[in-house]
């Protein structure tokens, strides 16, 4: 038996302006199937995600460059 998806969720490579959004929003719901497109707002949750992966990425950068290194977390 096969798994069946309620919704699909499209990641988008960084911010954009909601009149940028708009053509790719249409598009998205000019695709067969699509009964309702709506956008995310970038707020405070997606900041301290990024911020979060952004300092794990650098603690383990320092640790390939400088094996030594002992960070906060350890």
């Amino acid at each position: 038996m096969t798994d069946r998806y309620y919704s699909l969720t499209v990641a988008l490579e960084k911010d954009m302006r909601d009149d940028d959004a708009e053509p790719i929003i249409n598009a998205i719901k000019m695709i067969r199937g699509v009964l309702e497109v709506k956008g995310n707002i970038s707020g405070l949750e997606m900041w301290t995600a990024e911020e979060r992966c952004r300092r794990e990425i650098g603690e383990k950068l320092l640790k390939v460059v400088f094996p030594k290194y002992k960070s906060g977390n350890d």
